[in-house]
């Protein structure tokens, strides 16, 4: 993960953290809302059912007339007059009629469409009558609906022991009632026990399920939190009324009661999204001007620690602290970088003073042996068989001299960029047998095991320049080998040759080898050489597309590995 997105995480979460109980508390409150809303509905209910209670209550009084119709009972005159002043008196009274003790309809007098449909009353079986008659109290029975009139029964008892029957219409109070709202879709309804909703012509009535409103009255806190019907969902709150398995229903479209709440949720919403949006710009902006030089600074500081001390960061970028940070990083690297060019150049001159100390002397003392036996020879004193032994002896000198002058000359030319192999097949056997006997003395010499173990194989190469690198490796395994052997093998895979050079000799160490390729580097200086055998070969294994590389272990030798690519047929 980039350090951007480590930062732009961080922000981001550092400004939203606060939004996510922020959101939760919001969503606690908005239930407890709706609940508040829904008590509304659930008080209006209530003082519904208690207008109601009132109304039944006020017919108490309304019943003064009773004692006038058991004055008429007792002297044995028909109260059928007095029935149907009472019943003009009161508009809410359908019917009136009055009962023996057994509960038998004695005189009757009302509406004519009721009375044609009530046939003669006789309670004889109700079992409550008795009962009725020793708490001289009003009984009201259930709701019910008569000919679209909202009806209920009620019988009183009279003192001499008949009672007083009567149906009393509650059309004129539910339309009171009716006319009251809630919003524009809130109506107050008359449910029975069945859940069938009693409304007015004028009254609009959804169509609710009766199942439906029976589970919902079944609740315990009077609130109905999710009412639906075919198309719409309602809302609301229902109290119980004194008329036996009735209930005042507050009913609400469930869009219309909360609309505050979705108004406050589209208001909240929008806010958070601003502040989500906000935070998120703000993050991003704050992370990329955050992350973008403490990026550099990090890129730049691993650059600096692999050598690359050319590395500058543009101090454009900084702001604030990071600006003097980053313009103080720069100026560091400028110093390494000035310290580094001048140890290099006092290395480079020490190593060249050391270099041309070594190859002045090796030029001086060939060309001194030279001088010496020219000297011997012109002087004439020489016998035959020291002739010979001079002239031999000059010889070895000679391509002696003429090697290192070679080697100064591969340098020149690998810095001039002028080394281009010139490739032909090489029967790298045929090589390796003409290195190897070349440098058999020098291995007896030591004692030394040489080994040749390559078979015929064929590679691209320059013939001269393959053979000096396989002499530069296996004359190297030679010099730092005291005993054991030194092996050639060479071997080809399916894109690539292989030449190994393996010997047991004393071996280097991971830091020896980081530095072993370099011009005029030698790991051990006690040795003869000029540092310049190993940097050559790399040079030309590499201008033939290949690669040379070394694995060691201190004690136990070294390989050395020429990589030699297939030409594409």
């Amino acid at each position: 993960m980039s350090l951007f997105s480590k930062l732009f995480k961080l922000f981001v979460g550092v400004v939203l953290m606060p939004v996510i109980p922020m959101v939760c508390l919001l969503a606690f409150y908005q239930v407890h809302l709706k609940d508040n809303i829904l008590e509304t509905h659930a008080n209006l209910a209530q003082m519904v059912s208690a207008s109601m209670n009132q109304h039944i209550e006020d017919l108490a009084w309304r019943l003064s007339f009773a004692q006038n119709v058991t004055d008429y009972l007792q002297r044995h005159k028909n109260p059928q007059t007095l029935l149907q002043e009472a019943l003009v008196a009161n508009p809410d009274f359908l019917m009136l009629a009055v009962l023996s003790s057994t509960g038998k309809e004695l005189y009757r007098a009302g509406d004519k469409q009721i009375l044609a449909q009530i046939p003669p009353l006789d309670l004889q079986d109700d079992s409550s009558l008795p009962q009725l008659a020793k708490t001289n109290q009003l009984s009201v029975s259930s709701f019910d609906v008569e000919n679209g009139r909202p009806i209920s029964e009620f019988i009183y008892p009279l003192s001499n022991g008949d009672f007083l029957y009567g149906i009393m219409s509650f059309f004129g109070f539910l339309a009171r009632v009716q006319e009251q709202r809630i919003g524009t879709t809130g109506h107050i309804y008359i449910v029975d026990q069945n859940g069938q909703i009693y409304t007015s012509e004028y009254q609009y009535k959804p169509d609710f399920d009766a199942s439906a409103l029976q589970r919902a009255f079944a609740g315990k806190n009077g609130l109905i939190k999710n009412l639906k019907t075919s198309r719409e969902t309602y809302v609301g709150a229902y109290a119980p009324t004194p008329i036996l398995g009735a209930y005042v229903a507050v009913l609400q479209l469930k869009s219309e009661a909360y609309r505050s709440i979705y108004y406050t949720n589209i208001i909240l919403a929008l806010f958070l999204l601003t502040i989500v949006t906000l935070s998120y710009f703000g993050a991003l902006t704050f992370a990329e001007r955050l992350g973008e030089p403490i990026g550099a600074l990090a890129h730049a500081a691993r650059e600096v620690s692999a050598g690359n001390l050319e590395q500058k960061i543009d101090e454009d970028i900084g702001w604030g602290e990071f600006k003097g940070l980053i313009a103080d990083f720069n100026k560091m690297t400028a110093d390494l970088r000035d310290y580094q060019e001048l140890r290099l150049q006092a290395q480079l001159s020490e190593m060249k003073e050391h270099v041309f100390r070594a190859v002045a002397h090796d030029l001086r003392a060939p060309l001194l042996g030279l001088q010496g036996y020219l000297h011997i020879l012109q002087s004439g004193q020489a016998s035959e068989e020291e002739k010979k032994q001079y002239l031999e002896l000059m010889s070895q000198a000679a391509r002696n001299l003429s090697a290192l002058l070679e080697d100064v000359l591969d340098v020149s030319r690998v810095e001039a960029g002028i080394l281009h192999p010139q490739k032909e097949p090489v029967d790298v056997a045929v090589l390796a047998a003409e290195v190897v006997d070349t440098l058999t003395p020098t291995a007896e010499e030591k004692k030394l095991e040489l080994e040749n173990y390559v078979s015929s194989l064929t590679v691209p190469a320059e013939p001269k320049l393959l053979r000096r690198v396989l002499t530069n490796l296996i004359s190297n395994a030679i010099k730092f080998t005291e005993k054991g052997f030194v092996r050639i093998r060479a071997n080809e895979a399916e894109k690539c040759y292989f030449i190994t050079v393996e010997d047991s000799g004393i071996g280097m160490t991971p830091q020896e080898i980081k530095g072993l390729f370099q011009k005029y580097h030698q790991v051990h200086p006690d040795k003869p050489g000029y540092g310049l055998g190993l940097f050559i070969s790399r040079q030309i294994v590499e201008a033939h597309g290949g690669k040379l590389t070394v694995s060691s272990k201190p004690g136990r030798g070294s390989t050395f590995t020429v990589q030699l690519p297939k030409e594409e047929k």
